[in-house]
């Protein structure tokens, strides 16, 4: 019995269109991606204590891409952050939010093109980057506490080069829409980093109003040992890191050394931070010891114990990430064993 002309004709467009389908599927992906990261702690403030269990900068996100031809490419990033130890979001209403990263992207042989909100590229290349972002990725309360980071995540546009010779240089600014009657700065990020074999240095500048931070870093690779340390020098102006409220803090230098070892599937790793006293803020000095162990169950699934120690000077509250925030002069200390996994 011979087929009719009709059927045969939907055939043919129902393979096209599944041909069609599947071109454009080759030419574009999405990934879903992101971490779990809960510790038990003991946190000490002052004379107070707490014990709980807390979230780690636990977040998860969608990146994708779009092959348009010719070597061009179309991205995106969206990232929200989530509190691990209740399922609520980290949002200033409780509620799951890309608020920390939501940027669509233009990549090809000339550089990276991005638009939307992210991070510096500078706190990412000196203070989170290698050795210097162990023991739990410069997260909770045994993050790093002393690096001045003027602009967080923020909308920003940004370029990052292409890689020459080793060397990638990102610049942002950030224009912070104004509204009528607010005070609001724009802000500034260039960042520079080299890498050769197992040496990779940074360098990085930021400005937030009056506000602004130059850092350089060093991270060395050898064997199974990575060393990394920046020094910052940081002014400002705002007052918003003291005792000294709107007169401003004046100038401060700090320093950050970490060493991590690792033997198998243990690693272990030892930090210590310091930052001299603000410029116009007597007593204000401070340090930090980190000291913590990892064991890595998989590539994406590691057990941990950290301790930290933060010692304050009276004008100054260094702690950002202890629940129920840090007082000027008061030290602070944690004792945490956790688990983290990422997908």
């Amino acid at each position: 019995m011979p087929v009719k002309t009709t059927t045969v004709s939907r055939v043919l467009l129902a393979a096209l269109a599944s041909a069609g389908a599947c071109a454009a599927l080759a030419q574009s992906s999405v990934q879903i991606y992101g971490r779990l990261n809960t510790s038990l702690e003991h946190q000490k403030v002052g004379g107070s204590t707490l014990t709980g269990l807390f979230n780690n900068n636990s977040r998860f996100g969608f990146v994708g891409s779009e092959d348009l031809g010719g070597g061009l490419k179309a991205g995106f990033q969206l990232e929200s952050g989530f509190e691990s130890d209740t399922g609520a979001g980290t949002g200033s209403t409780g509620a799951l939010a890309f608020q920390r990263q939501s940027e669509v992207n233009l990549s090809g042989s000339l550089g990276k093109l991005r638009l939307g909100r992210f991070g510096a590229a500078t706190y990412f290349g000196i203070a989170d980057y290698g050795a210097l972002d162990e023991p739990n990725h410069d997260t909770g309360s045994i993050a790093d506490a002393l690096y001045d980071y003027v602009m967080r995540n923020t909308n920003k546009i940004a370029y990052r080069s292409p890689v020459l010779a080793g060397l990638t240089l990102e610049a942002q600014a950030s224009l912070h829409e104004k509204t009528t009657g607010a005070v609001q700065k724009n802000g500034y990020d260039l960042y520079a980093n080299w890498e050769r074999g197992p040496l990779a240095l940074g360098a990085g500048f930021t400005q937030l109003g009056d506000d602004r931070q130059f850092a350089l870093r060093g991270h060395y690779l050898w064997n199974a040992l990575q060393v990394g340390a920046y020094y910052q020098r940081s002014d400002n102006g705002s007052g918003s890191l003291c005792a000294n409220g709107g007169a401003g803090c004046g100038t401060r230098d700090a320093a950050r050394v970490t060493a991590v070892y690792r033997a198998g599937a243990s690693e272990l790793a030892l930090g210590y931070g310091w930052a001299s006293r603000w410029s116009h803020v007597p007593g204000s000095s401070a340090r930090q010891w980190i000291l913590g162990y990892n064991h890595h169950l998989s590539k994406r699934t590691k057990l941990y114990a950290a301790y930290t120690r933060i010692d304050n000077g009276s004008g100054v509250a260094y702690g950002y990430n202890f629940k129920g925030g840090v007082g000027y002069g008061q030290d602070a200390s944690s004792l945490s064993v956790g688990l983290r996994h990422a997908f």
